[in-house]
């Protein structure tokens, strides 16, 4: 192959690459400004953000399965159960509230910080003199470990559930001794 054909290959390569890379970057603005739902893209965002801090990816296995998958909030999908029951079993005070502080920790710049940055911005919330923020990270803390604790990823294979233990036979002749 000459030396021509070559960069022209290597060329179109590029402008495809960099096309594939804009039109990645086309949709995830198209998704912000399109996003429906009852939390915004930001606030979304800021729950998984949470989540993911308060029980980050690659936790070891823990109980006695040693095959088991490291796992983390966001691989379980606790941030899609904590929206959800935001959304459908929390009072309107309590969403708002909820809301507000998502979009506090937004201006705070949360999603941009390190994990130690984000652990440090909670833990303050933790410690605050604010009801509301005290409130807040103990509604998101308590949220995240149910979601977390009760999904089947950890449920089967760290807890060793079993829905029905022991051993069941069904249709078994039974004598009578009348």
């Amino acid at each position: 192959m000459n030396r021509r054909k070559s960069l022209q290959l290597i060329g179109g390569s590029a402008i495809g690459v960099a096309g594939l890379i804009f039109a990645d970057w086309k949709w995830q603005i198209l998704d912000q400004l399109n996003h429906t739902g009852f939390f915004t893209f930001k606030e979304e965002e800021t729950i998984s953000a949470v989540a993911e801090t308060i029980i980050p990816e690659g936790l070891p296995p823990i109980l006695p399965n040693p095959e088991a998958k490291p796992i983390g909030a966001l691989s379980t999908g606790t941030d899609q159960y904590m929206k959800k029951v935001f959304e459908h079993c929390y009072e309107k005070e309590d969403q708002d509230l909820i809301k507000s502080h998502l979009n506090s920790l937004v201006e705070k710049g949360f999603l941009k910080a390190s994990k130690e940055e984000r652990e440090a911005m909670l833990m303050a919330l933790s410690n605050s003199e604010n009801e509301g923020d005290q409130e807040f990270f103990k509604v998101m803390k308590s949220e995240t470990i149910t979601g977390f604790t009760t999904v089947k990823e950890v449920m089967v294979d760290y807890r060793n559930y079993k829905v029905a233990p022991g051993i069941y036979t069904g249709c078994v002749d039974v004598t009578s001794n009348a």
